[in-house]
């Protein structure tokens, strides 16, 4: 192997466990094992030529608007880097910014994104980069995409590493990054568990695809729900519907007999067709209130606050938590008998719903919102609740279809990361021939 070699890189020398989550920084500590007859223990800084990108200044009409690819925090999504919605000219990287062959590994070091995910990946074609990433030209021995698994596994003790700016953004200390150590078998071995991930991953892309294609599907089928025969669809204001409640307000919180601590759903939980309960908090309420603030199995949740274009998101609450309150922020709309919840929802995000809470929406500078008056006002189309219920069956099956890839490819990419920790440890080996 060509690499330039530490004082810590040794063949078959005790290390950190690569399939180790390792959480809290400097206090934590990975199990110990022995690398495999033949491995290498090196420090990321020994694995390849480390490189910086930057900005061309955005005045110079010459630096912008060629036909390189400009990586950044925000076009960093894939593994597989290849374009980007912004690109610079030969002259722009070469005055302001950082090029960068195929077969670099480019990964992120400053961004919002830092704060819940890792990203990585390979370059597939010549690139230019900005100072949000950091790139790593891999020396002779090593395989850029083995090089980027064997970070990869190491991402929950990368962003234990992370620190706010006082921007609130994310950074990550790229000296104590470079001081991460994996283990490198021959670069045949590489290639090998390479090779034995590409296999899962094509199972994923392949679902993936599937998932798109019921995406298509249902918003094609949501879009035709509405326009079908809505021209004949009588309207009514929502509040002869449906009851519209603001939730608990937080700040002031009751102690003492005669309260209870509850779970609750907070802005951030609302996204736009899904709710995400990933983090909930809780806050504690007089019992009494319970039913004032109480969620229940069909209840519609809407956002009242946002940017202009997001006002009014939400999603139908499926009752996932027993006994979960809304903050204030969130509107609960419990539908009355002649409308069904997903139906509502489902004009709600539309083009038209959008339109009204745009209308109505108050903009201050940095954002916008909507009141409970307002929700209560909007007009819905009524028709008849078995119609509603009809139209919904061929969206509900799409759906369906979505749900059930999105956890089939939860399952295949827990398994690919049981493997790829048990194969850069060497604890599993990938056969020969």
């Amino acid at each position: 192997m060509s690499w330039r070699r530490g004082a810590r890189g040794r063949p078959g020398s005790s290390g950190s466990g690569l399939g180790s989550s390792v959480m809290g920084g400097e206090n934590a500590v990975a199990a110990a094992h022995d690398w495999p007859l033949g491995w290498e223990r090196i420090s990321l800084a020994d694995a390849g030529r480390w490189l910086s990108g930057g900005t061309p200044t955005t005045s110079n009409d010459a630096y912008w608007g060629g036909d390189i690819p400009w990586i950044s925090a925000a076009s960093l999504k894939s593994s597989r880097v290849s374009d980007s919605d912004r690109r610079v000219t030969r002259l722009g990287a070469e005055n302001g910014s950082r090029l960068v062959e195929r077969g670099t590994v480019l990964f992120i070091v400053r961004g919002m994104s830092l704060k819940s995910e890792f990203r990585i990946g390979v370059t597939e074609r010549q690139v230019a980069f900005g100072q949000d990433c950091k790139a790593i030209a891999p020396d002779d021995g090593v395989d850029p995409w083995f090089l980027a698994y064997a970070i990869r596994v190491h991402t929950s003790r990368i962003l234990s590493m992370v620190e706010e700016t006082s921007h609130g953004t994310g950074r990550l200390d790229t000296a104590r990054l470079q001081e991460l150590e994996i283990g490198v078998p021959s670069l045949t071995e590489q290639r090998r568990i390479v090779a034995a991930n590409s296999v899962i991953e094509r199972r994923i892309t392949a679902l993936e695809r599937v998932m798109s294609k019921l995406r298509t599907v249902e918003n094609a089928l949501s879009s035709a729900a509405l326009t079908a025969e809505s021209q004949d669809w009588p309207n009514a204001r929502l509040e002869e519907v449906a009851t519209v409640s603001a939730g608990v307000t937080l700040g002031s919180e009751p102690v003492g007999d005669g309260t209870v601590e509850l779970p609750y759903l907070r802005v951030a939980n609302v996204l736009d067709g899904s709710i995400d309960t990933s983090e909930v908090r809780a806050v504690r309420i007089l019992r009494s209130q319970y039913e004032r603030f109480a969620l229940r199995k069909g209840d519609l949740l809407l956002t009242e606050g946002g940017d202009l274009d997001k006002l009014g998101r939400g999603a139908v609450w499926d009752g996932r938590i027993a006994d979960c309150l809304h903050q204030n922020h969130v509107f609960r709309v419990r539908c009355g008998a002649q409308m069904v919840p997903e139906f509502l929802a489902l004009y709600t995000s539309s083009a038209a719903g959008r339109a009204y809470f745009q209308s109505v929406g108050k903009q201050t500078t940095n954002l916008a919102s909507i009141n409970s008056t307002q929700v209560k006002k909007m007009p819905v189309p009524l028709p008849p609740r078995g119609e509603q219920e009809g139209l919904l069956g061929p969206i509900s099956a799409a759906r369906a279809g979505v749900a059930s890839a999105e956890k089939r490819v939860a399952k295949l990419r827990a398994v690919q990361q049981g493997l790829l920790e048990d194969l850069l440890s060497g604890r599993v080996r990938v056969p020969q021939g």
